[in-house]
């Protein structure tokens, strides 16, 4: 439960991940006036977008938020517009309005106090980095970057010697696999093949992590090979349970930063379902927009994306994921078809590396969701 003033806002960065700025933050609270509890937390870059607060009541409605706590960041010009909008509109939409605030260089004043002793004109001052609230989150491992473009920054690519490493392992994972592909003489079943290792190499490069370990260069890039196959990629989609978000974290966060960029949008796009899962949506936006910078026709990236946006919550979502059983029997035996997307990544440079790779692999209506 969050007390006081300083106690929400000393909570703020650690829901969101870090620092705000120039930004309005809802948090929805759930219960009575006296056992209100935090259920979920919205950030809108301002001035805001023109659709405004967009689909905010609903969603809070059918999340059974009863309350809510109006937070601007920025000058008064640039805030006040934007919290007199939200606060009309929880109104309009019969949500209890708790407070109304505005905060600006370690200060804070509230639109609904006009009393000098206790809202003094020039802001209440506050401590951004210490408190109660925050020393509970430091505890419990949450972290609040100083803004937005720390938390962009935490997920740029590795440079240097990093960097060639893994692009040393690609080209020999790459140059082994477009072998296999050229003396193949059972495409089904160099499928079916494929398609089981990979399957087995997530779990394994799951074990792994789970264990304090890493995966070295070749292991993964072979699982960043691996992944551009949907089922394969689908097979760790369906593995990410409430248990176990931190692994799963820590490996799909390793991987977006480590691997060449045209195997970066499956594993940007599975840290960002397990950062929204886990209600980090500024991380989730950062892992998607990496996924959909590299590839803009990634689905799965364009589909969560687009929930985020639009307030969809991710048990919503998370309900109608089927199970590694349910994938086999939906999508039958694995075929030829389903290694294109990972063929036509077996060369980057468009030229007659690729044509030949891919010549022979028959094409699908949907490689690609």
């Amino acid at each position: 439960m969050l007390g006081s003033t300083e106690d929400v806002l000393g909570a703020v960065p650690y829901l969101l991940g870090f620092h705000p700025a120039e930004s309005l933050v809802v948090i929805g609270l759930t219960g009575g006036p006296a056992t209100s509890r935090l259920h979920l937390t919205v950030r809108w870059d301002l001035p805001l977008p023109p659709d405004g607060l967009g689909q905010v009541v609903p969603l809070f409605r059918k999340e059974g938020v009863t309350e809510v706590v109006v937070v601007g960041y920025g000058p008064g010009p640039l805030v006040t517009p934007a919290v007199d909008a939200a606060v009309a509109l929880f109104r309009a939409g019969r949500l209890t309005v708790v407070d109304a605030l505005r905060v600006e260089q370690g200060r804070y004043w509230s639109y609904g106090c006009s009393r000098s002793d206790c809202c003094p004109v020039d802001g209440t001052p506050y401590e951004r980095r210490a408190g109660a609230v925050a020393a509970e989150a430091t505890l419990q491992g949450l972290v609040a970057l100083p803004d937005r473009r720390t938390l962009e920054r935490s997920l740029d690519p590795v440079t240097g010697s990093e960097r060639a490493a893994i692009r040393e392992a690609t080209a020999r994972v790459t140059r082994e696999m477009r072998d296999r592909l050229a003396g193949c003489r059972d495409a089904d079943g160099f499928a079916a093949e494929f398609v089981a290792d990979g399957m087995a190499r997530v779990r394994e490069a799951i074990a792994v992590h789970a264990s304090g370990g890493r995966l070295d260069d070749d292991q993964a890039a072979r699982l960043g090979l691996d992944l551009a196959v949907i089922r394969i990629r689908d097979e760790a989609w369906a593995l990410i349970t409430d248990d176990d978000h931190d692994v799963h974290l820590k490996l799909w966060h390793d991987l977006t930063r480590r691997l060449e960029p045209r195997f970066v949008p499956p594993v940007a796009s599975l840290l960002g379902l397990v950062a929204w899962r886990r209600g980090d949506s500024a991380l989730a936006g950062v892992a998607l927009g990496r996924a959909h910078d590299a590839d803009p026709g990634y689905s799965m990236a364009n589909l969560l994306l687009h929930a985020i946006r639009t307030l969809v919550p991710p048990h919503a979502l998370n309900d109608r994921m089927p199970s590694p059983e349910d994938l086999d029997q939906e999508m039958g035996v694995p075929r030829m078809a389903w290694l294109l997307p990972m063929a036509v990544l077996l060369d980057d440079t468009g030229g007659p590396g690729r044509r030949a790779v891919t010549a022979g692999v028959p094409a699908q209506p949907s490689a690609r969701r």
